[in-house]
């Protein structure tokens, strides 16, 4: 494992037009102004072509239902100038509300399932584009990209009939979708009160070493998914004691209740810590990792009710690896519940978008974001910018597994400052599932006081190919990102 493991934090509920460069004034109203859009930002993606978001919602833009035209509100948020692109996708014959997305090696979004359960739509960094569809329609099940640039889907009872929704598995370069006969959905189940309609929705993937999928909840017991050939599952233990956790969250780096999992090799049994709880209950929340290695937990409700801001939790959260331990933050300016999204942004703060989408015109429709500047870019008084290192180049961004980069800050780094580097893979999200995202630490080796030289995972199961933002960390305090593209390693 080239001494790389993995720790995923799983939280969950225990229940019976302004311009990108904004500036908040304080550490203690880190909010931008709203940032309306023309539909709700159920789902977002960073397009890591061009540096903007693609955000998307159903075949309408502030409400969803069973639609045979198969069109799609899509936008486009321009983070340089602020500026948001409208349009409806149709000739792909998709509605892609309630789906799998994930980014593959080379950028590309790949949008499976949803309301249109059977299709596949693939963003390329321009244009959606329509691609082959899936053996078994789905709709609210999750996909991950494996080490092989594979799309792994599992579940989905939420469209395209209940139940019998096992594993198959995308290759992009045939444009076909395999079934894996071995990847059965149905130990990790839940055991919802809506039954089996609910009950295989939003697992949580995490794609490891050799083509291995960790599947870490919602249920509390965990299966590892073997994707090679026809598909095999190995059980791989119990969250704790942790319930099901179908409205939690988990990112790679459910209640509230915090687990702190331990992945190693594929296969193994992994190891599970309890945490303190979370201050506020969450359902329908949302996770980032952010370039220090910290996760900001942001919105989700008390208890979960569907479509209202009821039982909003408005006081978002961060995580700190170090000390294990949550701190409160500022208050949210506007409730985001069920149906929301957020994100990463390359200048490492956070867009924080949308809730509501009903099936009916309701006060719980947000068709706006807004974006958090998180405490480390503030000096310690709360006030002032922080200062920020600037990566003024990197040599080649462009990579495969295990090679090196070699990064040059603008200005020589001090004795008695701390630089560190960190990567974070581009991501999407939707309905509190995001599988793209995970961080890697990368350990400098100077040069010069400029030039640093960064050696990486060699395992493709660590550092997932595709484009990831490199952050320079000095003091603590993150850069801009620039792009990278990890390329697989040579055969």
């Amino acid at each position: 494992m080239n001494l790389f493991q993995a720790f995923i934090v799983a939280f969950g509920l225990v229940v019976g037009c302004v311009s990108y460069e904004h500036s908040p004034s304080n550490a203690t109203h880190p909010w931008s102004e709203r940032i309306d859009f023309p539909l709700i930002p159920v789902a977002v993606s960073m397009i890591p072509q061009t540096g903007d978001l693609v955000i998307w919602s159903a075949y309408k833009n502030e409400s969803f239902g069973v639609d045979a035209s198969g069109v799609t509100q899509t936008a486009i948020y321009n983070l340089t100038n602020g500026t948001v692109a409208h349009y409806s996708v149709d000739h792909t014959e998709h509605d892609m509300f309630c789906p799998g997305i994930s980014l593959d090696f080379k950028g590309r979004i790949i949008v499976s399932g949803g309301d249109t359960e059977e299709k596949t739509s693939i963003f390329d960094g321009e244009s959606w584009k329509p691609a082959a569809d899936m053996k078994i329609p789905r709709g609210y099940q999750a996909s991950t990209t494996i080490t092989d640039g594979r799309i792994f889907t599992i579940g989905g009872s939420f469209s395209g009939g209940i139940g019998g929704k096992d594993g198959e598995i995308y290759d992009l370069e045939a444009d076909e979708w395999t079934l894996l006969p071995g990847c059965s959905a149905e130990p990790m189940l839940t055991k919802d009160a809506g039954g089996l309609y609910r009950s295989d929705n939003h697992a949580w993937l995490f794609a490891w070493s050799n083509g291995s999928v960790l599947q870490a909840g919602p249920s509390p017991r965990m299966h590892w998914f073997d994707t090679r050939g026809n598909g095999s599952m190995t059980f791989a233990g119990t969250r704790a004691n942790d319930s099901d956790a179908m409205t939690g969250m988990a990112v790679i780096i459910a209640t509230s209740n915090a687990h702190l999992i331990t992945v190693r090799k594929p296969g193994e049994p992994v190891n599970v810590e309890a945490l303190d709880n979370m201050h506020s209950a969450r359902a329908f929340a949302n996770a980032v990792i952010l370039p220090d290695g910290k996760v900001f937990i942001v919105g989700g409700q008390s208890h979960p009710i569907v479509f209202t801001d009821e039982n909003a939790s408005m006081i978002p959260e961060m995580w700190d690896p170090k000390t294990k331990k949550f701190t409160e933050l500022p208050e949210l300016p506007t409730p985001r519940n069920y149906h929301s999204s957020a994100l990463l942004l390359p200048n490492a703060t956070v867009f924080v978008g949308g809730g509501g989408l009903c099936p009916w015109k309701c006060d719980a429709n947000h068709l706006d974001a807004h974006i958090y500047t998180p405490p480390y870019l503030f000096e310690s008084d709360g006030v002032t910018p922080a200062t920020r290192p600037i990566i003024s180049h990197v040599a080649n961004p462009i990579l495969k597994v295990g090679q090196t980069i070699n990064v040059t800050l603008s200005k020589p780094v001090e004795s008695n400052q701390k630089l560190t580097f960190s990567m974070v893979r581009m991501a999407s999200s939707t309905h509190t599932v995001n599988t793209d995202q995970r961080r890697v630490n990368v350990s400098p080796q100077a040069a010069t006081s400029t030039l640093f030289t960064l050696g990486l995972p060699r395992d493709p199961g660590v550092l997932l190919p595709g484009y990831w933002h490199l952050f320079a960390m000095l003091n603590g305090v993150p850069s801009e990102a620039e792009t990278i593209l990890v390329e697989p390693p040579l055969a």
